[in-house]
């Protein structure tokens, strides 16, 4: 795979998300990015039972671009790649584990393909609930943040109308180091931890 960069895309006000949706669409196809599909990125969240105190939680990742594939992340900050067994694990561990439904996020939409890049713009929703769109952009040619992170800036920058963009705050201490799938999860992690966050203080 190649450096992915995740990035917030504001609403602007009087418009709505699949008004943006649209927008952003419309622009890469008359640059001549190709659909290639769909993809979707989703989060649940298992809970500690109340008699461990303090409570812990456990992030369960799937992420479309490998099907075969569950991520897990502590909020103690320990991560593993395993098989989509390790979903029926965690559900046998229910006395100890066990998942909040209204907890469940995820960014779903469509991919496209612009020469080097890979474009997937998602709606974000908690439950039944819009929350925001995520732009993921990825540059197939490049391994190392470093080497790559002014193009892709640029290409935000430039093709999608996306100004301040700014290194992933996990990518900060990675920026040389090879990427990996597991980067790609840490941060759609830190994006829907902070709209959960919000979710929670609107109620």
């Amino acid at each position: 795979m190649g450096v992915v960069l995740l990035q917030h895309c504001p609403i602007p006000e009087g418009k709505s998300g699949i008004q943006v949706v649209d927008v952003l669409q419309k622009r890469l196809e008359s640059l001549g990015a190709v659909k290639s599909g769909s993809f979707c990125v989703d989060c649940e969240t298992y809970y500690s039972v109340a008699t461990i105190v303090p409570q812990r939680a456990v992030h369960v990742v799937r992420n479309s671009e490998q099907p075969a594939t569950c991520f897990a992340l502590t909020d103690t900050g320990y991560s593993l790649i395993a098989d989509l067994l390790f979903e029926s694990l965690m559900n046998k561990l229910s006395t100890i584990y066990t998942p909040k439904k209204s907890t469940k996020i995820e960014s779903k939409g469509s991919r496209y393909i612009l020469c080097d890049f890979v474009v997937k713009i998602g709606s974000v929703s908690v439950g039944p609930s819009f929350k925001a769109i995520l732009i993921e952009v990825e540059y197939l040619p490049c391994s190392i943040p470093s080497n790559c992170f002014e193009l892709m800036k640029e290409f935000l920058n430039g093709v999608l109308n996306k100004s301040q963009v700014s290194v992933p705050p996990y990518l900060q201490t990675r920026m040389d180091h090879v990427y990996t799938a597991m980067d790609t999860v840490h941060q759609y992690m830190e994006h829907f931890n902070n709209f959960r966050k919000v979710t929670v203080s609107t109620r």
